[in-house]
Parts: structure tokens; C-alpha cells; sequence
């Protein structure tokens, strides 16, 4: 990859960076989440990927009941397998909580939804019932319209919300190994 990457930039092509939705703008996408199911789902679905240290886009398609575990202050989340940790070995940082606003969020959506097990986030079809897992695609798809909905204009995808995790955690002083910790990233 790093050689393919090297091959891009000699020939001038730069990748394609998309903009952080970072505190505000975020506000701007929850405020158009409703209280029917899809805007339930759509809500817990941003601020889960948003504030358990800005998830992937296959991470948040990927999480699962069993991995989610409820605490006073509201849930922990324990990523088992991602990009950096592929062998999904267990360490002290795979554990994301989720607190307060994202909390609230996500234990709304998983009454309304009545979600036990399986993966957190699923489709929603015509009539209000739950379809299968929501693929890679479809957290892309869900933030590009929430964006639309709320009138933000600007290059926003899934990965916006994981870089405007890291540009958010900056501008409030954020610790750079509290932040790697939280993201999973492991250079900085």
C-alpha cells in the first residue's frame, strides 16, 4: 500500500481528504434526526461512530450486541477487531465507552428497535421493520443525507466523522495519546 501510495503521488494525484464534522456541524446532523426509528437509528448510529473515538465505517456496519455492555453512566464498547487489530487481540484500549448524549442515543434506538442481539445497526424497511445489518455503504449513505438534510454544504462521507473526532479532541486540548487511545491510531 505504502508503495502504491508513493506511485500515486509521483504522478501528481492527491488523495481526496473529506471534511471533518466536527462539534457544530455534528449538532446540525443530530437536529435532523426525528424521533421515528430511522431517526433513532440514524442518531445513535452518528454519535456511537462519532464519540466512542470516531469509528470506521465497517466498524460501526460491524458492531455487535455482543460486544456491548451496559454501565451506570451508559454503555462500553468493545471493539474486538479492527484495522490496527486485525488478530483482535485484547487490550485495554479496545474498550470505547459511550457516555452521556451518545448513551441516551443509543439505548433510545435499541428499545425502539427492540434489539437483543445481532448487529446493532440494521436497516430499516418500508413499514418500520428492521432488515438485515447495514453494510459498509450505508453508513456513508446515511451521513451524505444527513448532511443534506442539514443544509451542510462541503465533501462529507463516513470518515468525516472520524476525522472530525481527532479535529474536535485537538481544539478542546485533548491529550495526542488519550485521542491515539481513543481512535486507534497507532502514529502519529
Amino acid at each position: 500500500l505504502s508503495r502504491t501510495r508513493k506511485a500515486y503521488a509521483r504522478r501528481g494525484a492527491v488523495a481526496q481528504k473529506k471534511d471533518a464534522l466536527t462539534k457544530d456541524p455534528l449538532q446540525a446532523l443530530l437536529a435532523t434526526c426525528d424521533d421515528t426509528l430511522r431517526g433513532r437509528r440514524d442518531r445513535a448510529l452518528l454519535l456511537f461512530a462519532w464519540a466512542s473515538g470516531g469509528r470506521r465505517r465497517s466498524e460501526v456496519s460491524g458492531a455487535d450486541m455482543q460486544f456491548l455492555k451496559r454501565i451506570p453512566e451508559g454503555f462500553i464498547y468493545t471493539l474486538a477487531h479492527s484495522k490496527t487489530n486485525q488478530a483482535g487481540m485484547q487490550r485495554p484500549e479496545n474498550d470505547k465507552p459511550l457516555l452521556g448524549a451518545a448513551a441516551q442515543a443509543l439505548s433510545a434506538w435499541l428499545e425502539a428497535s427492540a434489539i437483543t442481539d445481532g448487529r446493532i445497526f440494521r436497516q430499516i424497511r418500508k413499514g418500520g421493520q428492521l432488515g438485515e445489518a447495514l453494510g459498509d455503504a450505508s453508513v456513508r449513505d446515511i451521513v451524505k443525507k444527513r448532511c443534506e438534510l442539514a443544509g451542510l454544504s462541503g465533501d462529507f462521507s463516513a470518515h468525516s466523522l472520524r476525522s472530525g473526532f481527532v479535529t474536535e479532541a485537538g481544539r478542546q486540548n485533548m491529550s495526542l495519546a488519550e485521542t491515539m487511545a481513543m481512535t486507534g491510531h497507532h502514529s502519529v
